[in-house]
Formats: C-alpha cells, sequence, structure tokens
C-alpha cells in the first residue's frame, strides 16, 4: 500500500463498515477513520467526495512523487467491493 492514503467514513449501527473495519484490522491496514456519529462535521466532506450519504465509504487517494494528492478513489460499501478492495491493497 505504498504511497496511497486510505479514509473510512463509518457509522456504528452499519453492519457493512463493521465489517471494512474487521477487515482493515486482520490486514493490519491503517487508515483515517472517521466515525460520522462522533464527527457529524465530516458528513459535509463524505458527500462532497461521493454526492451521497452511504456508508462505509472507503477513499483512497494516492500520492504523487512530488507529495501531492491526486483524485481520490472512492468506493461506497465493504462486501460489494471487497476484490476492488482487495486490489488496491495488494491483499490477495
Amino acid at each position: 500500500m505504498k504511497n496511497v492514503q486510505l479514509e473510512l467514513y463509518t457509522r456504528p449501527t452499519c453492519s457493512d463498515c463493521q465489517a471494512g473495519k474487521s477487515f482493515l484490522a486482520k490486514h493490519h491496514i491503517s487508515y483515517v477513520s472517521h466515525d460520522l456519529s462522533e464527527q457529524p462535521e465530516k458528513e459535509k466532506n463524505l458527500r462532497k467526495l461521493t454526492g451521497a450519504r452511504m456508508v462505509p465509504a472507503f477513499v483512497f487517494k494516492d500520492k504523487s512523487l512530488r507529495g501531492m494528492f491526486s483524485k481520490p478513489k472512492v468506493l461506497i460499501g465493504f462486501e460489494n467491493n471487497i476484490d476492488e478492495i482487495k486490489h488496491i491493497l495488494n491483499i490477495d
């Protein structure tokens, strides 16, 4: 997962969110957590990134050689996107 920063937008009542967090913990993947129940102001960022309020939202930001971030790759949902998440994180 070189040069990739992961941000995860979740809510505690979301079972797909909890499954995603467990998956990341199992594979020792670090990420920036945005629990919308504790950080309601982050919902504005989520809407800007995804156009919706759906969680979990996996936001992958690639750092360029100059240290700048390119346009983020956003995936909404864990179970439906597990294969792509594994691919981005280089997990077999």
